[in-house]
Formats: C-alpha cells, sequence, structure tokens
C-alpha cells in the first residue's frame, strides 16, 4: 500500500453565508463572462416583473450609469419588508439580500405566478456585487441598506419619511470576480423590450446614462405587437398576413401563442415561463411544436392532401415557422438557476391541448390562408429532399479512414486525437503552403481556399453544395450540414479562420461566417469556430522585433520608443508576404498567437445583421452604409 496524506475532519471545508456563490459563480450565474454579467441585472429585473404580475407595480425603471459598470432597478411594487424577520431576529430586507433561498414566493400566498422561485437571485446578486444598496419605500419612510461584496455595511436604516412605495436596488458587479465589468446598452434595451411585449400593460423605462438617452417601452397590444417586430427584424416575408393568437388562462396555466409561416428556412420560436426568456426551450416548447404538427397534419388527413413525390415531415411543417409562446404557470421547475430550459411535464399537454384544436379549428375556417401554408410545407419538403441527396454524395465521399477521400488541397496533422487537432481555414494557395511550412504538423491541419466563397445568405443546402470550396469544408469537417450537422463527428477541435489582414480578408472572413452561421450554427454554440489575428506590421528595433495587429498598435509601439531609437516599419500586404517562421511565431503558435472566439449573444441581432449585410435586399445594405459611413475614416473606394 503507498503511503497516502493525512485526510480529517480539518480538511472539510463549511462555507457560511454567501462564500458558496463567489466560491463558485458559475453554479449561479452561468459563467463569469458577459451572459453571466448581465445575468445578475436580470435577476433584480425578474423580482420588479414578479411585482407586475402580482398587480402590484406598473412602472419598472432601469438605469445604466455614466461608468457602464453598475445599474439601478426601481419599481413601484409593494417595497421589501424591512420589519424583523420572526425567525432570524433580522431585518427581513437584509435576510433576503444576504441568505440563499429566501424569499416570499415559496407558498404561492403572496405570488401566484412569478419566476424568481428558488430564492436565490437577490443574494446572489448582492454576492457577486463590490456594492450594493437597497432603497425602498413603504410604511410612509424611506428605508435604506448597503452591502459590500454580500456583507452588510450596517443595519437597515430609516432615512426620511416618504409618501410612496418601492424598491430601488443599486449594484456593482465585482471585478474580482467578472473578466469585465462595462454591460452593453443594447443588450439590456433589447432584454427589457422583449419583457414590455411579454408583460402587456407594463411599462419600462431604460435610462442610458453613457448616451444620455431614456426610451420608453409599453406594449400594450402585448405579443402580437411582438410577433411583427420579430418578422420584421429577421427580415422575412410572410407567407400570410394573417396572425394566429390563442389564449388560454385557466386555474393552472395561463397560454398565450402567437405565429405565422415566412419564407425563412429556419424556425424561429421564443419562449417565456412566467416573463422569463427560455433560451433553451424546454417542455412547453414540445408542446407548442407537438400542437402545431399535429393540427397541420389533422387538417391534411380530414382535407384528403397528399402531395406526389415527397412525404412532410415534421420538420417541413415547422420550416419557417416564427412564433413567440408566453406561459405563467404557478410552480415552474426550471434546470438550474439559469433558468434556460423548463422541465415541468405537465406544461407540455397544456400548451398542446390549446394550440392543436385552436390552430386546426384557425386552418379550417381560412382555407386559402390553409392551401399557401401547406404549398409553402411541399416546397419544404422538396428542398430538403434535394438537400438529403446532395449531402448523401457529401457523405459517400468521406466515408472512410482518416487520411483517405479526404480533399485533395487539405493537408492534415498526424493526430487523430480530435481533441488536440485544429484546421486551419487559409486565404489562398500561397498562404496555405505557408501555413504548412510554419505549422505544428502533429496536431494543425491546414485547407487553402482559392478566392472569395460563395455567399450562402438565403440558400439551400443542395445549392451551396455546388460549389467546390463549400464542399471542401463539409468534407474536411466530416459532421455534415445543416439538419445533418452532428457535432460529435467533427473531425477537428478548433476550426480557426486565417485571413489576410485587410479589406479582403475581412469580406472572405464574413462569407465564412455566413456559412457557419446559416448551415453549421452548432459548430459556434459549441465554442469551436475561431478567427486569427495576423499581424499587419513588423517593427524592427535594431536587433528587436515586434509585431502589431492594427495601425492602434503600429503606433502605441512606436510611441513608447526612446527618442534616440528609430524603428523600421514593414507592413505585410498578405499572409503571402510572410516567411514560416514569422506565421509561426505570430498566428500559428499556441503559446503566442491570438484567437478570437465566435461566439452569439443574440440569435435574433446575429440573424438580422446577415440578412441586412448577406440578403439579396440591396437596399438594406445601401441604407446602411449611407447611414454609417460618416462614421468610417477610411473607405477603401
Amino acid at each position: 500500500m503507498t503511503a497516502t496524506s493525512k485526510y480529517t475532519g480539518e480538511d472539510i471545508e463549511v462555507l457560511e453565508g454567501l462564500e458558496p456563490v463567489r466560491r463558485r459563480p458559475s453554479m449561479y450565474i452561468g459563467g463569469v463572462d458577459s451572459r453571466g454579467l448581465h445575468h445578475l441585472l436580470w435577476e433584480i429585473v425578474d423580482n420588479s416583473v414578479d411585482e407586475f404580475l402580482a398587480g402590484e407595480c406598473d412602472r419598472i425603471v432601469v438605469t445604466l450609469h455614466k461608468d457602464g459598470a453598475s445599474c439601478s432597478v426601481q419599481d413601484n411594487g409593494r417595497g421589501i419588508p424591512v420589519d424583523k424577520h420572526p425567525k432570524v431576529k433580522k431585518s427581513t430586507l437584509e435576510v433576503i439580500l444576504t441568505t440563499l433561498h429566501a424569499g416570499g414566493k415559496f407558498s404561492g400566498k403572496n405570488y401566484a405566478r412569478s419566476g424568481g422561485l428558488h430564492g436565490v437571485g437577490s443574494s446572489v446578486v448582492n454576492a457577486l456585487s463590490s456594492e450594493m444598496t437597497a432603497t425602498v419605500h413603504r410604511d410612509g419612510f424611506e428605508w435604506r441598506q448597503k452591502f459590500r461584496r454580500g456583507t452588510p455595511q450596517g443595519s437597515v436604516e430609516k432615512v426620511r419619511p416618504f409618501r410612496g412605495r418601492g424598491t430601488t436596488i443599486f449594484f456593482r458587479p465585482d471585478d474580482e470576480i467578472f473578466r469585465r465589468t462595462q454591460f452593453n446598452a443594447d443588450t439590456i434595451r433589447q432584454h427589457l423590450e422583449d419583457i414590455s411585449y411579454i408583460h402587456g400593460g407594463l411599462t419600462i423605462t431604460f435610462c442610458d446614462e453613457q448616451k444620455g438617452e431614456t426610451h420608453e417601452l409599453h406594449h400594450p397590444e402585448g405579443i402580437l405587437a411582438y410577433i411583427e417586430k420579430v418578422t420584421s427584424d429577421t427580415g422575412r416575408k410572410p407567407a400570410h398576413e394573417q396572425i394566429f393568437s390563442v389564449t388560454r388562462d385557466d386555474r393552472d396555466a395561463k397560454v398565450e401563442v402567437v405565429l405565422r409561416w415566412t419564407d425563412s428556412t429556419e424556425e424561429n420560436v421564443r419562449s417565456y415561463v412566467n416573463g422569463i426568456r427560455t433560451h433553451a426551450g424546454g417542455t412547453h416548447e414540445n408542446g407548442l411544436k407537438s400542437g402545431v404538427v399535429k393540427a397541420v397534419r389533422n387538417y391534411m388527413e380530414v382535407h384528403d392532401f397528399k402531395p406526389r413525390g415527397v412525404t412532410i415531415t415534421s420538420e417541413d411543417i415547422r420550416e419557417g415557422l416564427i412564433c413567440v409562446l408566453s406561459v405563467f404557470i404557478g410552480d415552474p421547475m426550471f434546470q438550474g438557476q439559469t433558468k434556460d430550459r423548463l422541465n415541468n411535464p405537465e406544461t407540455s399537454a397544456a400548451v398542446d391541448g390549446v394550440v392543436r384544436p385552436a390552430l386546426e379549428n384557425w386552418l379550417n375556417n381560412n382555407p386559402s390562408l390553409a392551401d399557401a401554408i401547406l404549398g409553402r410545407m411541399v416546397l419544404a419538403a422538396r428542398a430538403r429532399q434535394a438537400s438529403r441527396e446532395a449531402v448523401s454524395e457529401v457523405r459517400r465521399k468521406t466515408v472512410g479512414v482518416r487520411k483517405t477521400n479526404l480533399p485533395g488541397k487539405l493537408v492534415d496533422c498526424q493526430s487523430r486525437n480530435t481533441d488536440e487537432s485544429e484546421l486551419f481555414i487559409v486565404e489562398g494557395d500561397s498562404a496555405g503552403g505557408t501555413a504548412v511550412m510554419g505549422r505544428q504538423a502533429a496536431t494543425q491541419a491546414v485547407l487553402p481556399l482559392r478566392g472569395k466563397i460563395l455567399n450562402t445568405e438565403a440558400m439551400s443546402t443542395s445549392k451551396i453544395l455546388e460549389s467546390s470550396e463549400i464542399r471542401d469544408i463539409v468534407e474536411t469537417l466530416g459532421a455534415g450540414i445543416g439538419s445533418n450537422f452532428d457535432v460529435r463527428h467533427l473531425r477537428y477541435a478548433r476550426i480557426i479562420l486565417l485571413m489576410d489582414a485587410d479589406s479582403d480578408g475581412y469580406h472572405i472572413s464574413t462569407l465564412l461566417l455566413t456559412f457557419f452561421f446559416r448551415h453549421m450554427p452548432e459548430l459556434i454554440r459549441q465554442g469551436r469556430l475561431y478567427i486569427a489575428q495576423p499581424p499587419l506590421y513588423r517593427i524592427e528595433v535594431g536587433k528587436e522585433v515586434t509585431y502589431a495587429r492594427n495601425d492602434a498598435e503600429k503606433e502605441e509601439l512606436l510611441a513608447a520608443l526612446p527618442a534616440n531609437r528609430t524603428a523600421t516599419v514593414l507592413r505585410f500586404k498578405g499572409l503571402g508576404e510572410m516567411n514560416a517562421a514569422q506565421l509561426r511565431d505570430t498566428t500559428l503558435d499556441p503559446g503566442a498567437r491570438v484567437l478570437l472566439k465566435v461566439n452569439i449573444e443574440s440569435q435574433l441581432e446575429a440573424d438580422k445583421t446577415f440578412h441586412q449585410l448577406l440578403g439579396k435586399d440591396a437596399s438594406e445594405r445601401y441604407r446602411i452604409i449611407m447611414d454609417d459611413a460618416g462614421f468610417a475614416d477610411d473607405l477603401d473606394v
């Protein structure tokens, strides 16, 4: 038996209060990146929204302060109680903000339907903030209590007489926890606007002190107006003007659904539970999709609709569907504190039971509209069939061992271990050759591309696979494309776009990003796609050599030189001008390079941007160019 270290009760840590949150913040907010940072704000906003759901509040004011790193949320609800809690003998305000699993939503007595049910939201925000101030108006007075990193800085104090009511929470995320503490104003405004649509009758004011702007968000028409906005923002053409809508509110749940079919090749469902966006869906989305498919199939059966040559699948039925689904239930069971997914099994049947009969009746009462929708589904089925045949052809070529049946231009790596392998997609054969000489042959593969690739925005899978460059990428990755994409079959852990640091290189990168976003979005969601940052300048000062990725970095390096030193500056016109050693030292070497990870912060905003900049409607691009040309310093014209 080998000697082991001593292991006793002294080695067991007992974390008290809010210390577990500070030790493991990702357990509570999903991460310490931008999404986790903004989740702090959503938690506080959700508490104010719960007051609206309880019928006690109709106005919320959210302020992003001038520093960009602190926020306040104010509502005109009942105000957090400040009296002493009977069990712990502290003010209830302090208990709520410093104790996990303390809140007024467990019993359902004060909040019949709310988003914050775990009793951890406010206390987690407090724990992860360098400072927090809670100001409460109730019982004829203003009350205030301050905290630092979750620790009270004294007891709650009675500040002054006050006739109104409500709660204001000011907080500053802790820079010891978060990589970056700057909030994004556009992200906040978009999120608040979504909430205002879901909660018709609620008024939300967003004050952006950085820009000196105030946005009044109020949509009494609710999700009917919301779906018009989503349709417009995504730039999709509706297949029918009339919108399907249904609402049912009974003792168990309130279900609201609006939907329409568009010319998009994608399904776009935005779902909410008690006003909280469920990005990962859940049982309510399952019920919606089931109800839609059943209603359409029943209609097809009753009317003996049997198109020749194709079989309409569930995916064909839902293709192009834009839908907003909002449910309010008494005891939502979310998957984790971030509340991205609903797990209540009974909600699936509840939503299905609302959508199926209502949609079937709507189709029967609007036969011409139903014909247009079914015609769209037939086209989807035919496109899917053509795409499947094209994908099958690609798959036939890629079946086999790693080294066979791969594009001839690919210079593969030696390793068979996917976790350590990475693929560089390189602009041009010349740069590709240099990358091959400078790479780590064991783990780094190189696929050169010739010229600008196809703009795949709004193109079917079968059409884009006619492009040899696209086929090379698909065959190299080995994970399929479109609905057939399976990240488990991906042959590389990282896909890195390596282009010239000029306008042509940016253009090619954009076209590749369009392809991956439209036809392999899971690649991005899994964090597998990167953009390399090759230098634009080589700076020699005596025998010392440094590199600059852009003009600003070059000027900064030159400005830092002593007055008696002279620099020789070389501008690379492209990757082909760099030798293998230079490319290795600056761009290929994992220990020295800089990579930009491609993320999707907002699916809706990304979809809108790609549609505007790369879609078929050139007028959109012209408008953007004319609106934003004034912000460009150097135009390549």
